[in-house]
This record gives C-alpha cells, sequence and structure tokens, in this order.
C-alpha cells in the first residue's frame, strides 16, 4: 500500500522495580525491560499514538503499519509479559504503559500521547487512563503490590478502542464452558450446558437459554475465584505470603455467539472464531486462562475482583473517545462496542464500522486503510 515513508526503531524501555518475588522468566532481578518499536514517518508531529497489549506482539499488524503510512507517529510497546500471560498481573502492565507514556514525552518530545487501543489493548487502555486521572487501586486484587496511585501515570490526551473487546475478565466469561461444574474432573460436562456435545442443544438459542447459559458461566468463574482465595488464604495463614500455585482451567471458548449467528450478530462465519474451530479452541493450548496462577486469576480473569474491568474503567474516562469496530470480527461481536460506550458516558465519543472486516484486517489491506484514515481523521480534529 502507497503512503508515507517512515522508520521503524528499536529501543529499549529500562526501569527499577522491586518486588517479593519474580513473575516473569530470566532478566535481572529489581529491573524491568520493556521492547518498544516507533514508527516514525519522514514528517515531524508533536503527537504520537502509543499501542500496547497485556501480552504484547502486535507491533506488525496491519493497523499500526497502516497509521504510519498516513504520517501518524506511533509507538508499539510489549509489556513484560509479552508472549506468556500465565502470571501477568494488570496492575502491572499499567506501570510499563505508563513508562512508555513518559518516556515518548520526556525522551522522545512528544507533547501529545494518545492511546491505541487494540483488541485486548483497548480495556488496558481504558484501565491506564482511569489510573492516570483518579488513581484509585491501592494494590492488585490478592492485596499486593503495585500501588497505582503513587506510581505518577501521566494521563493520555485521548483514547482509541480499535476491535476492541469488554475487557480480559468478562471476555472469558463469556467464553466459560459452564458444562464444566467441578474443576478437577474438567472433561465430565453437564449435557445442559455442553455446546459441542452429542446432546447438545442446537441453535437457535432462545433468549432464556442464552440467558441462563450467561448465569452458569459467571457462577462458574466465581467458583473458581472463591477457590482461588481459599487457596492463597491458606499460604498467607501459613506465613507464604510470597508463595504461589499454578493450575490449568479447561473451557474457554463456548460461547454461543460461535455456534449461532442470530446471538449478537455480524457478518461473521458460523461456527468459528479469531482462534480457529471454537470447538477445538474451547480446550485448546492457545484458550484464554489455560494456564494460570492464583494472583493472575484474580488480577486478569475474575469477574467480580479484576481493576481492569472495561465497563469500569470507561465509566470513568473523560478525554476524547474514539471507537472502531469491525463490521465481521469474528473475536469481537458489536455488543462490546455498544457497551463500552454505554459505559463512557463523560467522555465525547466517535463511532465508525469498517463494514466488511475481519478483527486483524488479516489480507484486507484497504480496510485497515480505511480505518487509518477514520483514526488520522479524529486525531487531526482533537
Amino acid at each position: 500500500m502507497a503512503g508515507t515513508e517512515y522508520t521503524r526503531v528499536p529501543y529499549l524501555i529500562v526501569f527499577e522495580e522491586q518486588a517479593g518475588f519474580k513473575d516473569t522468566y530470566a532478566g535481572m532481578m529489581g529491573r524491568v525491560v520493556l521492547e518498544a518499536q516507533h514508527l516514525k514517518p519522514e514528517t515531524p508531529s508533536d503527537t504520537v499514538v502509543i499501542f500496547s497489549h497485556p501480552i504484547g506482539g502486535g507491533a506488525y499488524l496491519p493497523m499500526p503499519n497502516a497509521m504510519a503510512r498516513l504520517g501518524i507517529h506511533v509507538i508499539y510497546v510489549n509489556t513484560r509479559y509479552r508472549g506468556n500471560d500465565s502470571a501477568l498481573i494488570m496492575e502491572k502492565t499499567i506501570l510499563d504503559f505508563g513508562a512508555a507514556v513518559r518516556h515518548a514525552k520526556e525522551k522522545l518530545g512528544y507533547k501529545r500521547v494518545l492511546l491505541g487501543g487494540w483488541s485486548g489493548g483497548g480495556a488496558m487502555s481504558l484501565f491506564y487512563q482511569s489510573q492516570a486521572v483518579g488513581p484509585a487501586v491501592t494494590s492488585t486484587p490478592a492485596g499486593d503490590a503495585p500501588d497505582l496511585s503513587k506510581a505518577g501515570l501521566i494521563p493520555a490526551d485521548g483514547v482509541m478502542l480499535l476491535a476492541a473487546h469488554l475487557s480480559r475478565n468478562l471476555t472469558l466469561t463469556e467464553w466459560l464452558d459452564p458444562s464444566i461444574t467441578d474443576e478437577s474432573r474438567p472433561f465430565d460436562r453437564d449435557p445442559k450446558w455442553n455446546l459441542y456435545g452429542p446432546d447438545a442443544p442446537k441453535p437457535p438459542y432462545s433468549a432464556d437459554f442464552v440467558a441462563e447459559y450467561r448465569a452458569a458461566q459467571i457462577a462458574r468463574n466465581r467458583r473458581i475465584t472463591a477457590w482461588v482465595k481459599a487457596q492463597l488464604a491458606e499460604l498467607k495463614a501459613a506465613g507464604l505470603e510470597n508463595d504461589e500455585r499454578c493450575f490449568t482451567v479447561q473451557g474457554t471458548m463456548a460461547d454461543p455467539r460461535w455456534l449461532d449467528p442470530s446471538v449478537d450478530p455480524n457478518g461473521r462465519k458460523t461456527n468459528w472464531c479469531f482462534l480457529g474451530d471454537p470447538r477445538v479452541v474451547n480446550d485448546g493450548v492457545v484458550g484464554l486462562a489455560r494456564f494460570t496462577s492464583l494472583r493472575s486469576w484474580l488480577s486478569q480473569w475474575s469477574y467480580d475482583d479484576s481493576n481492569a474491568d472495561g465497563l469500569k474503567c470507561a465509566a470513568k474516562l473523560t478525554h476524547p473517545l474514539l471507537v472502531i469496530e469491525n463490521s465481521d470480527d469474528d473475536g469481537v461481536t458489536p455488543s462490546h462496542a455498544a457497551r463500552l460506550m454505554a459505559a463512557a458516558k463523560g467522555a465525547k465519543q466517535t463511532h465508525h464500522v469498517i463494514q466488511g472486516a475481519n478483527h486483524y484486517y488479516f489480507g484486507q489491506p484497504r480496510l485497515s486503510a480505511e480505518a487509518a484514515e477514520k483514526a488520522k481523521a479524529w486525531i487531526d480534529g482533537l
């Protein structure tokens, strides 16, 4: 795709941090090293869009590149948990995001910073902005550091939600398989709720069935959370303040949406999700929360306890908000954008739908360019 030339400059952001134990693999104790890339067009600008995601990996996705080709300065920064969320703490990703914002302003000289909330980076951006503007989170849900109220986070000048889902805790809950009623026997499944079983209820699903199914999903999330809290309490009662327990969560891609296109309808394929066949993904190795820890479950995945709940964070937003959703998205369906916009009542909002676009714009360079053009118009109008 033709457009403005830009250079891609890799760099590191390094800062010191003391913690009771190490939750990322290797590297120096007490030091956090973040990998970042600066997509710098030839035309100077005092504005930069910073993209991040809890587990990173998006520096070469179509959207950041399409924006750079339009002359938008872009930074993509990976959190310390690049590629592995089994021990991820959302509060620490906010420290990482904050380091990137500070570096962009104080080291690179940008006067205006916008947050590029792509997919899972959307709720992360909302969490960051809520704590930069009105810091209130003083610990993780497990009671550990960091205290974000003392982090000195710099507020961004606006937030973009680009094919963004509600948040990790809410999205996982909508995907949880409620036919698992005993986590110690995850493959003994209640046929009433087992969408993939031989006696599975057949789509289209009634509104009553979906409502009961959603309630059963929330109940499963809460059962896991109760077990996690009991495990942590036992460890702390035994004087093992820094000890952890890791566990596996099966059945994490059983959303009725993927089988019934009338549930939260858009142009996605039936019997498909952005990771492939949902029946296979439900117990496959790449499922959300498949491998996790006690503290990470509470911070990332707990329906009630996660501080990174996108709807709660959106309710605190007062800066300008751009929402771009994709009409054929096979990972984020329309109700997510609608619910986030409804929650963000205090923000001036701009909303666009890219017709025919899938979640990543893979194979759709014209549509990724269209989305980038919408973003540029919004940036130019701020």
